[in-house]
């Protein structure tokens, strides 16, 4: 008996070995692929997007006074100077539609999104002049496309002129009046979605509303920016509303797009863990083997542990092919065929399709589908450690190991027959 257990335990060792370096395979194959695919998917569909607040300025000649010296005298020279003063914005008011749309790349799957904005912001011409104000639009990012742009300064259009990634027009506003930028696009992004102020430092803004409506109710919003003033569920996602009357501050406003089940890291943290899983298996058969005095070779633990094995190195190569639940299906019923079919040619129809297919469901399939549980994996597999525990205890409490680690091959009862 003491031999056995040390000839399963090497296979043990040998087994999780090779799942050690499948799991770093898999890990390999998914960040290799993920330093070019995250630049072709931002090409490809558009980088994170932060929209900047627009700015309307005039740009005026002020004359300056110069004093210099020439051979000992004070001349006082008179020049132009050009002085940019920035209109302030009255107000605010702003609609951004979000629909998720996810890609996968490889082993990963990327949070693509399509925006809709559209902005309406009131300027007022303060001077007592009028002036020819230049409105300017700052793209979100140079890494999208932007269609059906609007650019409209009180419902009029206005030709405008692409300069460093924004959007110029410009038009003359009387003095004392106040002209009212409407602008909109449709582009895609990717990850995040973000509106800032125009500063890092702390900025007032007056009469601000930003209303988002999203396709997905898995809301984030990243650390160091606004929550909403207001949300409500709305079909599949989310109304929310940013509103304030008079905002001093410099954070932004953000939406962190949710993420999908990652197929690679997930595989990967399966196989790491599959150790455990045939730990318990090989624990199992052994108890009920010993109880029952079915004799299984440490060959035919061999071939166990190779139709485990099967199932990781399935759900690993067939994951980027199919989706993770159907790809986790296939590997585990394949894996469980295996096991039952070799069984029942060793001991018997009845142990291979209860006892041994019953232990492969639960701790290689559950305990292998609890990863998808996020938050509740280490929870989960600890209750069934746990509970298999004390049935094993209960089981097995008053045997007698001595007895049974004495007995010879040739006192040990014939094991279940074909």
């Amino acid at each position: 008996m003491t031999k056995r257990i040390i000839a399963i335990a090497f296979i043990f060792i040998c087994a999780s070995v090779a799942w050690a370096i499948l799991g770093g395979t898999i890990f390999a194959r998914t960040y290799d692929s993920a330093a070019t695919s995250s630049g072709r998917v931002a090409s490809t569909w558009g980088a994170p997007q932060n929209q900047v607040l627009p700015n309307a300025s005039y740009t005026e000649l002020v004359a300056k006074n110069e004093e210099t010296t020439e051979n000992g005298k004070k001349i006082i020279k008179t020049t132009q100077e050009e002085v940019t003063t920035d209109l302030p914005l009255e107000s605010s008011v702003i609609d951004v539609v979000i629909d998720l749309e996810h890609r996968q790349k490889g082993l990963l799957w990327y949070s693509t999104y399509k925006v809709a904005f559209t902005g309406d912001y009131e300027f007022r011409n303060t001077s007592d002049k009028e002036r020819l104000v230049d409105f300017e639009l700052p793209f979100p990012t140079s890494q999208a496309i932007y269609d059906d742009l609007t650019f409209l300064v009180d419902g009029v259009s206005v030709p405008i002129v692409n300069e460093t990634n924004t959007a110029k027009g410009s038009v003359k506003i009387p003095p004392g009046k106040t002209a009212k930028l409407t602008t909109g696009y449709r582009s895609q992004g990717l990850n995040e979605w973000r509106y800032s102020f125009g500063s890092e430092n702390v900025t007032q803004v007056r009469d601000f509303k930003l209303n988002m409506k999203t396709n997905f109710k898995d809301i984030d919003f990243p650390e160091n920016t606004l929550s909403p003033s207001e949300k409500h569920e709305s079909g599949s996602g989310w109304d929310l509303t940013w509103s304030y009357k008079n905002l001093l501050s410099g954070y932004q406003i953000a939406m962190v797009m949710p993420e999908k089940l990652q197929p690679g890291p997930l595989a990967g943290r399966i196989s790491f863990f599959a150790p455990v899983s045939l730990f318990f298996f090989f624990f199992l058969m052994l108890i009920i083997t010993t109880l029952r005095g079915i004799d299984l070779h440490p060959m035919n633990y061999f071939f166990l542990a190779a139709a485990f094995f099967s199932f990781h190195l399935l759900l690993a190569y067939l994951v980027d092919h199919v989706s993770i639940h159907v790809a986790f299906g296939i590997s585990a019923v394949v894996s469980v065929f295996l096991v039952v079919s070799y069984l029942r040619l060793v001991v018997g129809i009845h142990f291979a399709s209860r006892e041994a297919a019953l232990a492969q469901l639960v701790y290689l399939v559950m305990f292998s589908y609890a990863f998808f549980l996020k938050g509740f994996t280490g929870l989960a597999i600890t209750i069934g450690s746990v509970v298999t525990l004390f049935v094993a205890m209960q089981v097995t409490g008053r045997i007698r190991w001595t007895d049974k680690f004495s007995l010879k091959p040739a006192e040990q009862p014939a094991g279940e027959l074909v």
